[in-house]
């Protein structure tokens, strides 16, 4: 009997495939007929191996949303294909199909394969396994992207191949929104839950009906959509940060906070005087205690109405977590420091998101979408900050949302739809506050006699209105020859203002008698001041600001055989100008800039191969300055004071685009490409030297140049599975510089690369995945390399940042009744930011700590997160 088992014993390998895509299916179930309870289930690559012990026998395929299929294995079948065939929805008049692109692995591949221009695509499955838990976070796992951390070490804002994180803007489901920035047009992704898209695109070539102003790309988030079957998720976790399993968190009072200044509470007077008796101290009450854990939970629900004509997608998240950073501030140019000065950061950040998506099918040609998203973060940090001499402590609320309602409509017309109208309404809000602000100095261990504290409260708004227009016509020319023509053009009104107040406090009972922590007072609202008797009202940053962006554009696309042409140009126009409430001797009282742009563009994609494309692209755009870089404010902020510049120029760049992209299988890639832009005026902040005062400033400081490459592979086994990209930037600009010979200062020139601009980035993700016992995971690793931190107008005296590794991890375990128990941890190495300035002579006597000859700016520590929690879907 066991002879002849084993003469029938034998492995049957297979594929799983969509019969209409081509996608691999992972989890498709693989039966034997003939003895139900052996079976296998395909892996990561869509691949299943079966162990027989019969030369005959029937194999039942089947997978959720799709048809069971049978199929029949004889002696001679090794290796098979079955191709599945999706379950339908079949209406009169309407077909709907719910595809979902982008959601999977293969769906993201499918849109990058399809597209007109250079683009990557991060899914909804991808988002949901990496460690990640904002959007900010998870874009750094893609090729040439890396993060702007914030001051807890969190991502913020993305910047796509070392271009600055102004150079790129951001999209909800293809609509640009408004930022909450104070003083930048940019979005801060961090305020967007990860768990609330379908996925992620990065585009990196523009196309003349894309917006112009995205020299190093746009970011497009593309939230949840209506499945074609109900759908109900609902996830909590909670976690820890590792740094306070030591180390107490520092929180104040803020729900005690004010939300207006005396200014404005007193109805905004003519007389501006104030005493204490305008100001509260609760707020400034301050405990030190363990932060309970992170709090984590998201719900969605998706459905399908009225015969499915009307797909319907909820969905909320909540995310509270309690973060830090431990900083060591060495030496800064143009401040002094007494030793070292040892800072620690509190952050309690809340984000709340919110939306609703509507879609209805009127008929096959006519159908509309209506969008409604919330996205609302709340800050509250902590600085506590000393050296051997002098001490601040900082106490900071920041409460930003915004607010989108985009309606859209997409028609077809004629026979075999070969004209399509697709229009766009939006309205948006962005919105920021920081209400009393509080900074208190302190002199040893007293509160500093003069200049004691000062109270800052800022808040501003950013409204869009904007429609969007497409018109589309096919013309079949024959002989498998193509033209699609388009044209179509946009117009935005934005509208921001912004309010500042500022006032300063000394200490109450004077320098005689200085008020000692320990003995005179225990907690920061028991100090006694004194309101000098004027706050700083008139100062330009309040100011009322608009911008106007009228854009028009043609778009021609040939296909023939294996070729697409693309050419196209874009015109915008700009009106952008600002008015100050409070005009100044110093200050121009209003500003006002307005030019034109034409921006041509051409792409080039051929199909050298089967599964592969050779693309080639070029397009001209820009980049604006934002209405806080134009104005002539003066303030002091975080580590310097800061200066607005009303002579800013805008940038224009020239973008080239080469990329050899292969798709072995559905869900796999190979990509390598090259890039090249050549910038005119390009924008960046540096330190300038202007009397005895040192200023952060936007300038204008020559042209630049910006080449590179990327690597971009993703290759999957039966339950392996491996992510790579790198990225190598090269970019030069020339300035002037100063440098000291004798007591003489002159002028020389020195090459260096853009702020911000990393020359070497990669990532490296491990993936496992086993479908039949439910579990999965996911090693990331990145390497960010030095980048130039803050510029300086000395010679040699930039501010680097070293370069860094970070390295996190996820998994979970599914079970067959729609539960999964994940864990993700980030920042498992805790690699400290290290910021310095290059060895040279403008630092020959600097007396501090240095690295390899090189003096240090500061040490940064953010500590390891880690999360456990649990999904259900129905």
């Amino acid at each position: 009997m066991f002879a002849a088992m084993s003469v029938n014993a034998r492995t049957v390998k297979g594929l799983i495939k969509d019969a209409q895509t081509g996608e691999e299916i992972i989890g498709a179930s693989v039966l034997i007929k003939e003895d139900p309870t052996k079976g296998a289930v395909t892996g990561l690559d869509g691949s299943f191996n079966l162990d027989l012990n019969r030369q005959k026998c029937t194999l039942i395929c089947s997978y959720v949303g799709y048809k069971t299929m049978e199929i029949h294995v004889t002696p001679d079948s090794k290796d098979l294909t079955i191709a599945l065939k999706a379950d339908e929805v079949l209406l009169e008049g309407v077909t709907v199909v719910a595809t979902n692109p982008g959601r999977t692995e293969a769906g993201a591949r499918g849109i990058e394969r399809q597209a007109m221009n250079v683009v990557n695509v991060m899914s909804a499955k991808a988002i949901e396994l990496s460690p990640d838990i904002t959007v900010a976070n998870v874009i750094q796992r893609m090729s040439g992207v890396t993060v702007e951390r914030n001051s807890s070490g969190e991502g913020q804002y993305a910047i796509l191949r070392g271009m600055d994180k102004r150079y790129n803007y951001t999209l909800v489901n293809g609509v640009k929104i408004p930022s909450p920035d104070n003083k930048n047009r940019f979005v801060p992704l961090d305020i967007f839950p990860s768990e609330m898209l379908d996925r992620l695109e990065v585009t990196k070539s523009l196309t003349a009906n894309m917006e112009g102003d995205g020299i190093g790309g746009a970011v497009n988030l593309i939230m949840k959509d209506a499945p074609s079957d109900r759908q109900f998720t609902a996830n909590l976790s909670t976690g820890y940060n590792a740094m306070y399993f030591d180390r107490d968190f520092q929180s104040f009072n803020k729900g005690a906070i004010v939300k207006q200044s005396p200014y404005e509470a007193k109805g905004m007077p003519e007389d501006t005087r104030v005493t204490m008796d305008d100001f509260k101290t609760d707020n400034l009450r301050m405990k030190w205690k363990r932060p309970l854990p992170d709090l984590t939970a998201g719900l969605s629900y998706g459905d399908r109405f009225f015969d499915d004509k009307l797909g319907v997608m909820l969905a909320g998240s909540y995310l509270n977590t309690y973060r830090g950073k431990e900083s060591q501030i060495y030496y800064q140019p143009g401040t002094s420091h007494n030793g070292i000065e040892y800072r620690d950061y509190s952050s309690q950040q809340t984000r709340i998101g919110a939306h609703a998506k509507l879609d209805y099918h009127i008929n096959s040609q006519h159908k509309l979408t209506w969008y409604n998203g919330y996205m609302d973060m709340q800050e509250a940090e902590v600085r506590d900050g000393q050296d051997d001499k002098e001490g601040a402590v900082r106490m900071k609320w920041n409460h930003q949302y915004i607010i989108n309602s985009t309606l859209k409509g997409e028609h077809a017309f004629l026979e075999n739809n070969v004209l399509r109208l697709n229009w766009s309404a939006v309205l948006s809000k962005a919105y920021s506050e920081t209400p009393d602000n509080t900074e208190i100095y302190m002199q040893g261990t007293h509160l500093q006699n003069t200049n004691s504290a000062i109270r800052r409260w800022e808040h501003n708004s950013d409204k869009d209105k904007a429609g969007y227009v497409d018109l589309m016509y096919k013309w079949n020319l024959g002989g498998g020859s193509v033209l699609d023509f388009s044209v179509g053009g946009m117009y935005r009104d934005k509208k921001r203002d912004s309010f500042f107040n500022e006032y300063t406090f000394d200490s109450a009972t004077g320098s005689k008698d200085p008020q000692y922590q320990g003995t005179d007072w225990n907690n920061y609202d028991e100090l006694l001041f004194v309101a000098r008797k004027y706050g700083n009202i008139s100062d330009p940053l309040n100011y009322d600001a608009t911008e106007k962006i009228g854009a028009g554009y043609g778009l021609v696309k040939y296909t023939y055989g294996r070729w697409e042409l693309i050419g196209g140009v874009r015109v915008e126009h700009t009106n952008q100008g600002y008015t100050l409430k409070f005009p100044t001797e110093s200050a121009d009282p209003k500003g006002n800039q307005k030019y034109t742009d034409v921006l041509p563009s051409f792409h080039a994609k051929y199909g050298v191969h089967e599964n592969a494309n050779l693309r080639l692209s070029y397009a001209r755009s820009i980049n604006r300055p934002s209405f806080f870089e134009i104005v002539p404010y003066s303030i002091i902020n975080e580590d310097y004071k800061e200066k607005g510049n009303p002579d800013l120029k805008h940038t224009v760049a020239d973008n080239v685009d080469f990329r050899y992209e292969f798709f072995p299988k559905s869900s796999e890639q190979f990509m390598i490409g090259a890039f090249y832009k050549y910038l005119k005026d390009p924008i960046e902040y540096g330190l300038l030297n202007e009397g005895q005062d040192t200023y952060y400033k936007p300038m204008n400081f020559g042209n630049a140049t910006n080449l590179g490459l990327e690597v971009d592979i993703m290759k999957y086994f039966n339950w392996f599975g491996i992510k790579a990209n790198y990225t190598y930037t090269h970019s030069k600009i020339t300035t002037e510089k100063r440098i000291m010979e004798g007591s003489e200062v002159k002028q020389v020139s020195q090459s260096r690369p853009l702020f911000g601009q990393a020359a070497h980035v990669a990532n490296l993700s491990l993936l496992f995945k086993s479908t039949k016992y439910g579990w999965e995971g996911q090693l990331a690793g990145s390497y960010t390399g030095k980048r130039l931190s803050d510029i300086s107008n000395w010679y040699e005296d930039d501010i680097w940042e070293d370069g860094y590794i970070q390295l996190d991890a996820s998994v979970e375990k599914s079970f067959k009744n729609g539960i999964s128990l994940f864990a993700k941890a980030s920042n498992l190495l805790d690699t400290p930011l290290l910021r310095y300035i290059h060895k040279g002579p403008h630092t020959e006597n600097v007396n501090s700590e240095r690295t390899d000859g090189n003096v240090i700016e500061r040490k940064e520590w953010h500590g390891q997160s880690f999360m456990l929690g649990i999904r259900y879907k129905l």
